[in-house]
């Protein structure tokens, strides 16, 4: 890691089967500030509604959602209120925002909330897939017209970002959810990974290691900063019981 200050943020709220990660921006160790209001802002949504299923939500919930959904919804959008504000109080950290990426696991199933580019991945059997779509420029040429693997390589604007938290005083968080596999392994990241290694480089290693999870998150980020290792790099890996 190369960078003076860590803009990133880890939060796993384990009676809640709560994980995520965050990845802050802005100058003066502002992006710092972001992240970590985001996954605080939503941990403590999370521990609110749970303690009392009557207080009082800051959205209306969704028709088309469940309760988790939009629990998760309401928490990463709550979380985006608060870093809006907090930068339009106070000049030095005007213009600060964060990526988030977070992990749900209820029941029979798991829901995904993000912003940004700040990615899931899930390992089931020796098959690895993103589970979340980046919100980036890069992305969003993809998807309106075929690029060249030497294209996007060569891209210029590889970490230039089109969604994040603190940017306006509204966001459209991302919602999915699947039924998770017994030994199913999921991976959270923020760019500083995915930006150094390739998925290939991803799977084989979570593969290898998906029996010691702390060493499989260990060897993730060695793996990216024996690549050039020029940003922060924050890992999670989350493992459905066998």
């Amino acid at each position: 890691m190369k960078r003076s200050h860590n803009e990133d943020n880890l939060y796993l709220l384990d009676e809640e089967q709560l994980y995520m990660v965050a990845d802050g921006m802005g100058g003066h160790a502002s992006g710092e500030v972001a992240s970590e209001m985001a996954v605080k802002t939503l941990a403590k949504f999370f521990q609110e509604t749970s303690a009392d299923e009557e207080i009082t939500w800051p959205y209306k919930m969704e028709k088309g959602q469940t309760y988790e959904e939009n629990r998760l919804n309401a928490g990463i959008k709550l979380a985006n209120l608060r870093i809006f504000e907090t930068a339009a109080q106070n000049a030095a950290q005007r213009g600060m925002g964060t990526t988030i990426v977070a992990l749900l696991l209820a029941g029979d199933t798991a829901y995904f909330g993000h912003v940004g580019d700040s990615r899931i991945y899930r390992l089931r059997g020796d098959e690895l897939e993103q589970v979340t779509e980046d919100h980036s420029l890069l992305n969003d040429y993809i998807k309106m017209k075929d690029l060249t693997e030497e294209e996007i390589e060569n891209f210029p604007h590889k970490n230039v970002i089109v969604r994040a938290l603190g940017m306006k005083e509204t966001v459209q968080v991302d919602i999915n959810t699947e039924k998770p596999q017994a030994g199913d392994t999921y991976m959270l990241c923020s760019d500083g990974l995915n930006g150094m290694i390739n998925d290939e480089a991803i799977r084989k290693i979570m593969l290898e290691h998906r029996d010691n999870l702390e060493l499989c998150c260990d060897k993730l980020i060695d793996a990216a900063n024996e690549n050039g290792g020029n940003d922060n790099i924050t890992v999670a890996v989350v493992q459905v019981a066998k």
